[in-house]
C-alpha cells in the first residue's frame, strides 16, 4: 500500500510541476505578447512621427509656393490697375468730347425709311 500512496504522490507531484510550468509558460508568453505590443505600439508611433514630419514638409512647400503665387498674382493685378487707370486718364477727356459733340449736335434729317403720302 506504501507503494501505491508512495506512487500517487509522486503523481501528484508530478501533476503539481506540469501545472506549475504551464502557469509559468503562460506569464512568459503573457510577458511576451506585452512586450511585443510596447514593440508595436513603438515602432507605429515613429511611423506616425515620419509620416507627420513628412507631411509638413510636402505642405510647407505646397503652401510656400502658393503665397508666392498670391503675391505674384497680386503684384500683376496691381500692375494692371496702373495700366487701365493711366490709360483711362489719357483718354477720358477726348471720349467725352466726342460723346458730347454727338449727342449736343444734332443735324435734323430725314429718315431713309420715310414715304411722303399725299
Amino acid at each position: 500500500m506504501t507503494s501505491q500512496s508512495q506512487g500517487i504522490h509522486q503523481l501528484l507531484q508530478a501533476e503539481k510541476r506540469a501545472k506549475d510550468k504551464l502557469e509559468e509558460a503562460k506569464k512568459r508568453k503573457e510577458k511576451r505578447l506585452k512586450q511585443a505590443k510596447e514593440e508595436a505600439m513603438a515602432e507605429i508611433d515613429q511611423y506616425r512621427m515620419q509620416k507627420e514630419k513628412e507631411f509638413r514638409l510636402t505642405q510647407s512647400k505646397v503652401m510656400g509656393s502658393q503665397s508666392n503665387l498670391s503675391e505674384e498674382i497680386e503684384e500683376q493685378t496691381q500692375g494692371k490697375i496702373k495700366e487701365l487707370s493711366g490709360s483711362y486718364n489719357k483718354y477720358v477727356e477726348s471720349v467725352l468730347k466726342q460723346l458730347l459733340n454727338i449727342v449736343c449736335d444734332v443735324k435734323p434729317e430725314i429718315h431713309v425709311n420715310y414715304r411722303a403720302t399725299n
